[in-house]
């Protein structure tokens, strides 16, 4: 490899060499094992080689150290075999078994970090009944560099896609007769080059060729991050077999799934967002330039649903009894990152009642269907558009379907069911046609943790989303979906660039929440007055107490969007903890947008948008291609100072306040809605003042109904308060129903009980630590949990999310019942003097605990990990990873 990871660092790196070599197609053919918590299976990749690098016969120099003990993984002097075990396990069809020559291996000996445990599979050699070719490869070898952790892997294949029927129309010979690595390549090039409308033929091919036998074993090895393979005699990408199969597992504790309980108890698995992505789910190429598509067949016992990122809504196939597998399938080219599944035993709501008018608003239009006039011109890479589909583009509201546990239908219904379509419509009035065909929406598990995560085809969303009004509920869902847009359909193509997507979603899920609530202009124009105030707020708390290097959302600068010559980069950040808490490419890509719609008026900000939307679709984009084209709508009289490197300076690589933004909110005048809570706060500080026993003329506060943003505006002034008494905080309870508000309200209210040690309202504080946010701690001890400790006090954050976070992290399987027994639990296990981001802590003595405070602006915090300071968060969201959508 010709990057040189340094481990001290907390990038992530991206290993797969996607400059000479690219992924077109996977295809995955899995089960799933709840009693050994285990994916296993077997996925077939179909590559394209780089045009220009075809016939180099240097490019080893990229792919290979020169040093001798990397050369010699890859030899062996004596004769070696592959096992033969059952297959069933890895396919349904019986033709596929006659193929198979690979199973699950009879034991695994990897080491915990992807490593071979011995060096026959060091050297990705097995021994039984097949003999490979250990000669000399030397360094004249072309090295595959697939981007793999945590994973088992088994066997290596070359496929021998020309043994599928029908194949040889892909070829200028009527009958095969001589098949040769040149021919199948040449199949695999034509295969993968079919035009949009022939894609149903081509999914075909694709899994008749994952069906095909192999035709030679290929040697491989892992390390941490990678898994490489080579052929013998294959020098240059070209000359690489374009089809390969490989027979893996993942590991009970890989980092790209989740094995837990649903709120109702039953087992599931789910890919959360893991900071790493995909690599331990299966090997594949993650650097987002590796576009491919892919198709799936999961297989898990007939109580289980499986959701997938897939523009089909599928159905379960029933197998032999108690078993049934689930197909799905992407023609749109996507990051592998974007890849999700779910399976567990969801319940699928559906509304009582349903308008004719919003079937045929929801009618499902497959590609099959679509009429594909022409509708102007896409830049992306040819596959069955939406937006070249007359229907499609006056889609408002695509089909979609609510699964979640069986306990929360009730709360699904009530709120998130009834919110689904005026959202996509909304979405729709303001940005066109959907970029995708379909949505599922899941309801994760409580150790999720974020409010919501985007993928194609399906959305996550927290418990926590459904309490409360539906304000909560609203504005995450319209976050996520405009992902759809800015995100997935557009992706940033440096992922450090990650306010090219958060910045987008969270500017439009205000425009979108209006829109969906049919607010009048004015109203609309308050209430997002009113959100920027919030942020403004959380904005100043990021940036001072944040490092300033991670206050930068164009820390590549020049360098931004560069790759080495093979094609692997690292993620500068990627695998800081402290990461996972920040917010600044939410809120600084949010105020640059509002600053830049301000600017040019909503009207051409928003039409412009549009056109944006419509020249890029497809395709990864970087900072400069979207200002660029802005300032080329822009009439000369409102450009004024504007240019591309201005707000390279000034917004994005920079750290701290922009300077334009200081201005603004220094020179602008608080919002009506704003003013309001500021007159309630006043209220509420003379009800403080009072006495116990009062004068009986003096006349009680009358106190002004708010909205949910406006509480939490409220809440966040008076922690500002040196003291509230417990009288004061009993009215403040009962006016607004506090314990009955949604998450971001009730985040707040907990912080205020633990300053002012408001005993009474303890209650509320278990409650949200163990219902929202990843509140469900697990209880198994983790890797690098250290045996505990006796401990006189320890110290435990109640700023909601990062405890939540760094207890499910840490600690297992099983979810506390009470507030005693995570308390018991961090008690037992933890290190003295940890430390956890928080302005609120609770100190814990002999298993009794009580509350402390830390100002906002401290950096010296206690937790039970024995983790670096990180800063404060003020609102329960974790940001996105590196490639998902958050």
């Amino acid at each position: 490899m010709d990057i040189k990871l340094d481990p001290s660092r907390d990038d992530l790196p991206l290993m797969a060499n996607t400059s000479h070599i690219l992924v077109k197609h996977y295809v995955l053919d899995l089960d799933v094992d709840f009693e050994s918590q285990i994916i296993e299976g077997t996925i077939v990749l179909f590559f394209e080689s780089g045009n220009r690098f075809e016939k180099q016969r240097g490019s080893t120099e990229e792919t290979c150290r020169s040093e001798s003990n990397e050369a010699c993984r890859f030899r062996t002097s004596e004769p070696c075999h592959s096992p033969v075990t059952d297959t069933r396990t890895f396919s349904s069809k019986t033709g596929y078994n006659d193929f198979a020559n690979c199973g699950r291996g009879e034991k695994d000996t990897s080491s915990k970090d992807g490593n071979h445990g011995n060096p026959e599979q060091a050297s990705g050699i097995s021994s039984a009944k097949y003999r490979c070719d250990t000669g000399s490869h030397g360094s004249e070898d072309f090295l595959l560099v697939l981007d793999c952790c945590d994973l088992s892997v088994l066997k290596v294949e070359e496929v021998d896609v020309a043994a599928v029927p029908g194949i040889e129309k892909f070829t200028r010979s009527p009958r095969l007769t001589v098949v040769s690595e040149e021919l199948r390549n040449q199949i695999v090039h034509e295969l993968v080059t079919l035009p949009a409308a022939r894609w149903r033929e081509q999914l075909d091919y694709y899994a008749g060729c994952s069906q095909a036998p192999g035709c030679g074993e290929l040697l491989f090895d892992t390390d941490t991050w990678s898994l490489q393979i080579r052929k013998t005699g294959a020098q240059t990408a070209t000359d690489f077999p374009h089809a390969i199969r490989i027979w893996y597992s993942t590991k009970p504790q890989g980092r790209s799934v989740t094995w837990t309980s649903d709120q109702s108890g039953r087992p599931c698995v789910y890919t959360m967002g893991s900071p790493i992505n995909n690599r331990a789910l299966f090997p594949c190429q993650e650097p987002p330039v590796a576009m491919s598509t892919w198709q799936a067949t999961v297989r898990a016992a007939a109580s289980f649903v499986v959701l997938m990122s897939g523009e089909n809504s599928a159905k379960p196939t029933q197998l032999r009894e108690g078993y049934a597998s689930w197909h799905y399938y992407v023609t749109m080219p996507m990051p592998a990152s974007t890849f999700t599944v779910a399976v567990g035993s969801w319940t699928e709501m559906k509304p009582e009642t349903c308008l004719s008018e919003d079937l045929a608003a929801e009618r499902s239009l497959s590609p099959s269907e679509a009429d594909f006039r022409y509708v102007g011109i896409c830049g992306h890479t040819e596959y069955p558009c939406r937006f070249q589909n007359p229907s499609a583009t006056t889609q408002e509201i695509i089909p979609h379907r609510v699964f979640a546990p069986v306990c929360l239908r009730g709360a699904c219904q009530e709120t998130l069911l009834q919110l689904v379509p005026p959202c996509l419509s909304a979405a729709h009035s303001v940005l066109g046609t959907h970029p995708f065909s379909r949505l599922d929406i899941l309801i994760v598990p409580a150790n999720f943790p974020s409010l919501g995560m985007a993928s194609p085809h399906i959305i996550f969303l927290s418990q926590s989303i459904l309490t409360g009004a539906n304000h909560l509920c609203g504005t995450r869902l319209c976050h996520e979906i405009a992902h759809a847009w800015f995100g997935l359909a557009i992706g940033a193509r440096d992922w450090t660039e990650e306010w090219l997507s958060e910045g987008f979603a969270t500017h439009l899920e205000d425009v979108f929440w209006a829109e969906a609530q049919q607010l009048a202009p004015h109203e609309a124009q308050e209430r997002q007055e009113l959100k920027a105030c919030l942020r403004w707020c959380r904005l100043q708390d990021e940036v001072r107490n944040s490092p300033e290097e991670m206050q930068v959302l164009r820390p590549n600068k020049e360098k931004t969007g560069h790759v080495s010559d093979s094609g692997s980069s690292v993620i500068k950040h990627g695998l800081n903890p402290e990461k996972v808490f920040m917010q600044v490419h939410y809120l600084k890509g949010y105020f640059l947008l509002r600053f830049l719609a301000q600017r040019l008026g909503d009207d051409t900000y928003f039409a412009f948008l549009r056109k944006f939307v419509h020249t890029f679709h497809g395709q990864l984009i970087l900072s400069q291609d979207f200002l660029q084209m802005l300032l080329e709508n822009i009439p000369e009289e409102k450009r004024l100072e504007l240019s591309v490197e201005n707000i390279f300076r000034d917004w994005l690589e920079s750290s701290g306040i922009p300077q334009p933004l200081q201005r603004e909110r220094q020179a602008g005048a608080e919002c009506g809605l704003a003013r309001q809570v500021s007159a309630e706060v006043e209220k509420w500080i003379r009800v403080n003042r009072r006495p116990r026993k009062r004068k009986r003329r003096e006349a009680e506060e009358v106190f002004e109904k708010l909205l949910p943003d406006q509480l939490v505006l409220l809440l966040e002034h008076l922690l500002e308060q040196k003291t509230l008494n417990p009288r004061t905080l009993q009215s403040l309870e009962r006016t607004y129903h506090l314990p009955q508000q949604d998450a971001e309200v009730r985040h707040r209210w907990c912080e205020l009980i633990v300053k002012h040690k408001y005993t009474k309202a303890y209650k509320d504080v278990e409650r949200f630590l163990q219902e929202d946010q990843g509140a469900r701690a697990d209880l198994t001890a983790s890797p690098g949990l250290r045996p505990g400790r006796g401990l006189a006090a320890t110290v435990v954050s109640v700023s909601a999310v990062a405890v939540m976070y760094c207890v499910q992290m840490r600690l297992g399987r099983e979810s506390p019942t009470t507030w005693d027994s995570l308390v018991s639990t961090c008690t037992s296990r933890a290190p003295v003097a940890s430390v956890l981001p928080a302005r609120t802590c609770l100190t814990v003595h002999g298993g009794r605990w009580s509350p402390s405070w830390e100002p906002a602006g401290s950096r010296r915090y206690v937790n039970v990990f024995g983790e670096p300071s990180l800063p404060p968060l003020y609102h329960p969201h974790l940001p996105s990873t590196a490639a998902r959508c958050c």
